[in-house]
This record gives C-alpha cells, structure tokens and sequence, in this order.
C-alpha cells in the first residue's frame, strides 16, 4: 500500500511539473513575399495488381466482404508502388513511381472508388528528387471508362521543387482490364509551388 501511494505521488509531481519544463521555444517571424510558380506535368502511370511482378498489393479486406469476383472488393485496403513512365506502354522509360495506399469503398463489384494517397515521386530529369502528395477520393467510376472519361483528384503538398504544393492531377485511362484489375492511365498535373 505504501508504495502504490509513492507512486501516486511520484505521478502526481510529474504531471504537475511537465507543464512547467514542456515549454518549447518558438519564434515566429515574418515571411518575405514569395513568388508562386505553376508547372505541368504529363505522364502514365501503371497499376497492376496481377501476374508475376505485381506493382499492387492488397494488405487487408474486410470480413465481411466475400465478393471475390470484384477486383476490388468493398473494404479492401491495397499498397502500391507503381511506375511511373513517359508514355502509356508499360516498358517506356520509368521517370519515377507512385507509392502509398489506397481503401476500396464502393459496394457495387462492376463500379470503382477509393481514397486514395500517394506520394509521385520523380528519379530523373529535372525534377529528380522531387515529389508531390495526391490524398483525394478516386471518383466513382465503371472498371473500364472510356477513354473520355476524366477523373480529378487533389494535390496536397510536396518536396524539393515542389515544395508546399497545391494542385490538380487528370486522370484518364489509356487501358484497363476489369477481369484483373491492371490498369495504365494518364496524368496531366498541375503544380501550384514556391
């Protein structure tokens, strides 16, 4: 009994003194103007989730989910790191890759949406070493749009040349397979940057 009432009074003290010693120092100071740049981007990005060097993997689907003719199944959370080329064949030349994650949400196995996020990041060229962030919800769509058939998703920041971005990316599909799930599309961007 003893002790467990030091040890009260040992976490008493601590948290009475964490408030005091907590403190961080901050200063705040005035920014100069910046200038704002806009850049544009166009590429293709391929993910494939089937055959023998899959590029998208699934990591968790719902217990409740047993719709296994869906490519994406209601619930399905998948991680990804896919690349990234400069024409829509799958064998051009890579310019970067697509990592991160993304939750399928749609019920209806024939239809397509998710949250999405990802981080585009570049390996060559004038932007190598420089990414952007896409956290958006992938609008809903069939398995296999037209190619007329545009999606938008937001960007919400980024690294190196575009830092602290802001934007848009247009999706299109250039190829899709709703039998397994692959699919290529293109991606015009466009970066709002410092």
């Amino acid at each position: 009994m003893e002790k467990q009432m030091i040890f009260a009074w040992a976490m008493i003290f601590c948290l009475a003194v964490a408030p005091v010693y907590g403190q961080y120092y901050s200063k705040t100071i005035k920014a100069g103007p910046r200038v704002e740049k806009m850049t544009r981007l166009r590429f293709f990005y391929h993910d494939i989730p089937s055959g023998k060097n899959p590029t998208t993997f699934l990591i968790t689907q719902a217990n409740i989910t047993q719709d296994f003719f869906s490519p994406s199944p209601y619930g399905s959370l998948y991680s990804m790191d896919d690349p990234l080329t400069l024409e829509p064949e799958r064998t051009s030349k890579m310019v970067g890759n697509a990592q991160g994650l993304y939750l399928a949400l749609s019920r209806d196995p024939t239809k397509f949406t998710a949250v999405f996020y990802a981080d585009f990041a570049f390996t060559i060229g004038k932007f190598k070493g420089s990414s952007f962030s896409l956290f958006s919800r992938y609008p809903l769509t069939d398995f296999v749009p037209g190619p007329d058939v545009i999606r938008e998703m937001a960007i919400v920041g980024g690294t190196g040349a575009f830092r602290m971005a802001t934007g848009f990316a247009l999706f299109r599909a250039t190829s899709s397979n709703s039998r397994t799930g692959d699919a290529s599309l293109e991606v015009d961007v466009t970066l709002y940057h410092y």
